[in-house]
């Protein structure tokens, strides 16, 4: 009899140790599962996010861009303008090509911060040329052959110039990623030497009419 009774004991000890066995489990089991889903959510928000910020990015580099390219457009278009505006002896408001003028020196100012550098060279280079325009449109009323330097001014804002705001442009595509052109490198460097060249023959001109128009330096004997 007091071996039924001690198996009887056992047997209950037994389910009872089973049964506590499987609730912990149960609940070890859940609190594992639980944890595991919070990690993987916890890991697809991090992922999110970091998509978020990645196309916050590229639309911010986007939206620079086309600024950029918007006021280098504005300024060269204004230039030319206020050209033809003095060919044909109209006067000429500066504050207009002043106004396109300070527009792009924000856009230029901001992206020299943000520009990779082989973007940053071509807009370098094209920011130097357009003050070089600049100087041309503002020198034209002393110049000692109007038509002449109307005609140089002309020649400057629809070719050397006009190349580099589409140089610009296409630089800016192909860092975006929307053109995709196998030479485009070389092409870009042939361009970059062709604007700088143009620029500096440009430039030397300009400051021998300066000179020209100033006159000798020093006074008389």
């Amino acid at each position: 009899m007091d071996e039924l009774g001690d198996l009887v004991d056992v047997t209950t000890l037994a389910v009872a140790v089973i049964s506590v066995g499987g609730t912990l489990g149960g609940t070890l089991g859940g609190t594992l599962l639980s944890q595991r889903a919070n990690r993987e959510q916890d890991r697809r928000a991090d992922r999110e996010r970091e998509q978020e910020r990645h196309e916050h990015a590229i639309q911010t580099r986007r939206d620079l861009y086309a600024r950029l390219n918007t006021t280098a457009r504005a300024y060269r278009v204004a230039a030319r303008d206020a050209v033809e505006a003095s060919q044909r002896g109209e006067s000429v408001d500066p504050a207009l090509l002043d106004a396109a003028k300070e527009a792009w020196a924000d856009e230029y100012s901001q992206a020299q911060m943000a520009l990779a550098r082989d973007v940053l060279d071509v807009a370098s280079a094209l920011n130097r040329a357009l003050g070089v325009g600049y100087s041309v449109v503002r020198q034209l009323p002393s110049s000692p052959d109007l038509n002449g330097a109307c005609q140089r001014a002309r020649t400057w804002f629809s070719e050397p110039l006009s190349d580099g705001v589409y140089l610009l442009r296409v630089t800016l595509r192909h860092d975006l990623g929307v053109e995709t052109e196998p030479h485009f490198e070389q092409t870009r460097l042939q361009m970059l030497a062709t604007l700088d060249g143009a620029r500096d023959d440009l430039a030397r001109l300009l400051a021998a009419e300066r000179a020209q128009v100033a006159g000798p330096v020093g006074g008389t004997r």
